[in-house]
Order: C-alpha cells, then sequence, then structure tokens
C-alpha cells in the first residue's frame, strides 16, 4: 500500500458540534428548518438531507448545516459511529447535538474514507477508552480532534472504500444465498414427508436421510 501518515483529525476537518436544541423539537411541516437527530441515521448509509424532518429553530443555527460531503459522527451512545451527508445532495440539515459535524479538507480526505475509519474497530476502541459516563456515555471533543487518521493518498482512500462496499455487498449476498439454501432444504424435507406419508412406507425416511448426508440431493 502506498506511504500512509498519521494526522490529527482537527488538522484534516473542521469539527463543529451540533446545535443544541433548548426544548424537545416537534415536527413543523409548514416554515420548519431541516434537521438531522441521532435517531434518524440508520445503520452506516449515507444521509440523504431531503429525507430530514422540520422544526422550528432559533435564528442563530446558519453553522450547524451539515451539507454534501460532510461527515456526521455520533458523540453519544453504545456506539460512536460516522454517517456521511450524500456527496451528490443539493439538500442541507442543521445537525443537532450529540451529532457533531467533521467538515473534511477534500484535497486531504475523501468523506466516505474518513467515515469507514472512524468505523473501524480499532477507531472504536479508542472512543471506548476516551468516553465519558456510564448510563449515557458521550467521547468529549478533544478525544475526537486527538484521533489520529491512518491517511494513505487520495487514491488509495477512495480504492479502499471501494473495496470495502464490495466486501460488504459480497457478504450481503452470501447471507442471502445460505438463507435460500435452507428454505429450499427445508421445503425438500418436508416433500419427502408428505410423500412418506402417502406411500404409508419407509421411502421418506430414507430420502432424507440421504439429503441430510453431505453431498445428498433433493
Amino acid at each position: 500500500m502506498p506511504y500512509s501518515q498519521k494526522i490529527r483529525l482537527s488538522a484534516i476537518c473542521d469539527v463543529q458540534s451540533g446545535y443544541t436544541a433548548r426544548a424537545a423539537l416537534k415536527d413543523t411541516p409548514q416554515g420548519g428548518v431541516p434537521a438531522v437527530q441521532l435517531r434518524d441515521l440508520q445503520g452506516e448509509e449515507d444521509f440523504e438531507p431531503s429525507n430530514a424532518s422540520t422544526y422550528l429553530l432559533a435564528p442563530s443555527f446558519d453553522r450547524y448545516w451539515a451539507r454534501a460531503g460532510d461527515v456526521l459522527f455520533r458523540s453519544r451512545g453504545d456506539r460512536n459511529t460516522a454517517v456521511v451527508v450524500a456527496p451528490e445532495t443539493d439538500k442541507a440539515a442543521v445537525a443537532i447535538l450529540p451529532l457533531i459535524i467533521l467538515r473534511p479538507e477534500r484535497d486531504a480526505v475523501d468523506p466516505r474514507y474518513l467515515a469507514w475509519f472512524i468505523n473501524q474497530p480499532a477507531t472504536q476502541r479508542y472512543f471506548d477508552a476516551s468516553s465519558h459516563g456510564s448510563a449515557m456515555r458521550m467521547i468529549p471533543k478533544a478525544a475526537i480532534d486527538n484521533l489520529e487518521v491512518d491517511l494513505p493518498n487520495l487514491p488509495t482512500q477512495k480504492l479502499i472504500v471501494e473495496i470495502d462496499t464490495l466486501a460488504q455487498l459480497e457478504n450481503a449476498l452470501a447471507i442471502q444465498l445460505a438463507e435460500k439454501k435452507l428454505e429450499l432444504t427445508k421445503f425438500a424435507l418436508l416433500t419427502r414427508v408428505k410423500k412418506a406419508q402417502l406411500h404409508g412406507n419407509g421411502t421418506g425416511r430414507i430420502a432424507a436421510r440421504q439429503i441430510a448426508k453431505p453431498g445428498g440431493h433433493y
């Protein structure tokens, strides 16, 4: 792999805490401001701001906009992972604490690579050691700033993200294939049992044992 250097996160990103809501936010379909909360981020898929709910916010929210290519970091909860704001979007949403907005320097770090690096087990162990609180654990901003990011060149970053995406797709397809094979085996066994009931002999039991053997046929 091409040369990789370690750089503190704060040296390659603007780290911005999310907007502090002074009261519980209530959906305001008409005239509200699109905003994203911790509960809105599912898994590690890109966040699309056009799907955000809208709320009434105090006027001083301009610096909290999360835009295309920004990275949203979950600073509270059991898993402190990151999600990219869809790089292709032309929309934006205000990020609400405990979300942290990471604005990468795009000539140094690819947003999807940064999110990938944050979500890796080694980085998660770093946040485990840095967390505060027991009932609701929190990652202090200093720990985010001081995270050392392994940073290869941009083409290598993009290649890593592409390979990881393909590996996840392969894993998902393998799981689907295994589930289909299991369904087919159950169906074949049930078919044999019904045949045995119709014939009133041991044919079905013998066939079932044959299916269960390695290399058995349906």
